[in-house]
């Protein structure tokens, strides 16, 4: 069951602009991670070369 996680960092997606919360993953580089989802990542790069 999902839950909410209030007393963690977020930030706002920089391809969709949704919130996404820290994940434990992301220990090491959370000032890096820009995108919250490999999706968006990704997406994100298409949309850069085609415009």
């Amino acid at each position: 069951m999902a839950h909410a996680k209030p007393h963690l960092p977020s930030k706002l997606c920089a391809s969709c602009g949704r919130p996404f919360a820290w994940r434990s993953k992301w220990r090491r580089d959370w000032d890096s991670v820009r995108y919250c989802s490999e999706r968006c990542r990704r997406t994100r790069g298409r949309e850069q070369a085609t415009a």
